[in-house]
């Protein structure tokens, strides 16, 4: 028997053309994961692509493979639907700040705390871009818009505070222009049984431009992005010399710099995935006060929600039998309409 033919970003391509705005992250974010599929060794013929409603939600139309786009904010669960009736699938959710987070935030968090094996990619421009620029969950306060033509009042929801607060097992952070870091942290979420949360930051062109330029530009992303490594001191800089340390007094993440007052690496915060408090903090810290961190902040795996349910299923099978519906239609209260 031949081996079967290696698969190519070409085999992940559609010929659909791709439509969204000059410059928009969601580009990149599509050629990652285009070119992440075929290394992943899953037959195309596995992987589904699971969508609510906005511009990250084209996503399906442009991946060969299966594919749904569905209902505003009801991706999550859907694809819990499509993972329980078939737990071989490969299933990916794509959606955006606005889906998720806004009417689709209640599907988002069972998702997470039921912990279906899936890849939630959240893809947070901070706006409402489909429809028109209006702010979005996690728009800053300020945020001029349609809807909120003074600024807005509302303080944001943090998306990677909310996945853990609702007990997600995986929650990481990443850059759409980043293709290596982004590969990395997809490949880590889709080895892990459970539900994975990747929180992207994307630019939006038109209603939200810059929005993420002090974290993504290289010449301020030294001093404004904190690169997380499991086991390793939480070291950032453009030189390399500063570090983030727990203050024991007021059990907070504090900035020092190496080499004043006699702080040295033995004294900064190595970073833990599996410390869910740590992940908690590390979630806060924001710029320019702080580095915002990148990539795997919490993994902490447990049984995937699907492998529970059908397990219960074998369990009761092999005590009460298959079930008969033609039985089950006559017992219990009956009636007859005539």
């Amino acid at each position: 028997m031949n081996a079967p033919e290696k698969l190519t970003i070409k085999d992940f391509s559609t010929d659909q053309e791709v439509r969204w705005c000059p410059g928009c992250g969601d580009y990149a974010i599509l050629k990652t994961v285009q070119k992440l599929m075929p290394e992943l060794d899953q037959p195309k013929e596995n992987t589904v692509f699971v969508s609510g409603i906005g511009c990250s939600s084209r996503f399906p139309y442009y991946m060969e493979t299966y594919g749904f786009h569905t209902i505003h904010g009801r991706a999550p669960s859907i694809a819990t639907g499509v993972k329980l009736a078939n737990p071989e699938l490969d299933v990916w959710v794509i959606t955006g700040d606005g889906d998720a987070l806004s009417i689709g935030g209640n599907h988002t968090m069972h998702a997470l705390r039921r912990n279906v094996d899936l890849q939630i990619l959240l893809f947070n421009n901070q706006i409402y871009g489909l429809t028109k620029g209006q702010y979005s969950p996690t728009s800053k306060v300020g945020t001029k818009s349609p809807s909120t033509p003074d600024g807005s009042l509302d303080l944001p929801l943090n998306p990677c505070s909310f996945a853990l607060g609702a007990g997600a097992k995986f929650v990481a952070r990443s850059i759409d222009t980043e293709a290596k870091h982004l590969t990395e942290v997809l490949k880590r979420a889709h080895a892990h049984e459970g539900t994975s949360f990747v929180e992207i930051y994307q630019n939006c062109p038109v209603y939200n431009d810059g929005i993420f330029d002090l974290i993504k530009e290289k010449k301020t992303a030294g001093e404004t992005r904190l690169v997380l490594e499991h086991g390793q001191p939480m070291i950032f800089g453009t030189d390399q010399d500063k570090g983030i340390r727990l203050n024991t007094q007021t059990l907070s993440l504090e900035v020092v710099k190496l080499g004043e007052d006699g702080v040295t690496e033995a004294d900064l915060v190595v970073h833990d995935e599996r410390n869910r408090m740590l992940a908690q903090m590390l979630t806060q810290l924001r710029a320019p006060d702080f580095p915002e961190p990148v990539g795997v902040i919490y993994c902490n795996p447990d049984m995937a929600y699907e492998h529970s349910v059908y397990q219960q299923i074998k369990t009761v099978r092999e005590k009460k039998g298959l079930a008969d519906f033609s039985n089950a239609l006559k017992s219990g209260h009956t009636w007859t309409v005539s």
